[in-house]
């Protein structure tokens, strides 16, 4: 399957058909195949992903706070096998990465260029540099827009953000019926998002699934080897 770049332009949802009014156990008939993905344990955690009721499921990965949040795990993550867990045997209908960037930065555009061909939509903005000398580059209004934005399209949207400046925004999805998952650290996530949505996925408990190999890589030449 190819996956385009993602484009703010409105007509790129055209095509995408209005999710049916929530029904519950009737989306089993949705072509939602769990024998599909049969990788995990049977962990709290993997049951919560594994309800015949998520039906079209959408992903909004904050990547600055996933960056982070490996950090603290001491790990690297495997977005190859993260979209694998996220998804889980439910039909897929978009898997967002949002995340700063510097053009300058090979090393980084290589890493993107890999993620928008396997699977995922990315949302960039430029750094800019704060008095202290760091750079920062700030998604949530994009996320935020784009999760309301697509609500007539999904039936569960999983989050992966500890940011609590997201929760009004997962408070108004749930209003308009959408499941919300929440993934992220417990001590590095929000109460107030944790408080909105329907459930919450403790990274630190499901890190053997997600982590990367130490011996593989991100295998995606350089944008300055990349002919265009």
């Amino acid at each position: 399957m190819a996956f385009t770049t993602f484009s703010k332009q409105t007509n790129q949802y055209k095509l995408l058909q209005p999710r049916p009014q929530w029904q519950g156990e009737s989306l089993m008939d949705a072509g939602i195949d769990n024998e599909d993905v049969n990788m995990l344990g049977t962990s709290a955690e993997t049951s919560t992903l594994n309800h015949s009721n998520r039906g079209r499921v959408a992903i909004f990965i904050d990547g600055s706070n996933l960056f982070y949040t490996a950090l603290q795990l001491g790990i690297e993550i495997d977005y190859a096998k993260l979209l694998g867990y996220l998804t889980q045997g439910s039909r897929l209908l978009r898997a967002f990465f949002y995340t700063g960037v510097d053009r300058n930065n090979d090393k980084q555009q290589g890493f993107l260029l890999w993620m928008r061909r396997n699977g995922y939509r990315v949302v960039t903005k430029d750094l800019v540099q704060l008095p202290d000398g760091s750079k920062k580059a700030n998604l949530d209004v994009e996320i935020a827009v784009d999760m309301i934005n697509l609500v007539p399209y999904y039936d569960t949207a999983v989050l992966v953000s500890g940011d609590g400046d997201l929760a009004y925004a997962v408070n108004a999805i749930a209003y308009k019926g959408a499941r919300v998952e929440v993934v992220g650290v417990r001590s590095m996530t929000s109460d107030s998002l944790i408080d909105v949505a329907d459930c919450f996925i403790d990274l630190d408990t499901i890190k053997q699934y997600i982590q990367k190999d130490p011996n593989s890589v991100y295998n995606c030449r350089s944008l300055s080897n990349t002919s265009v």
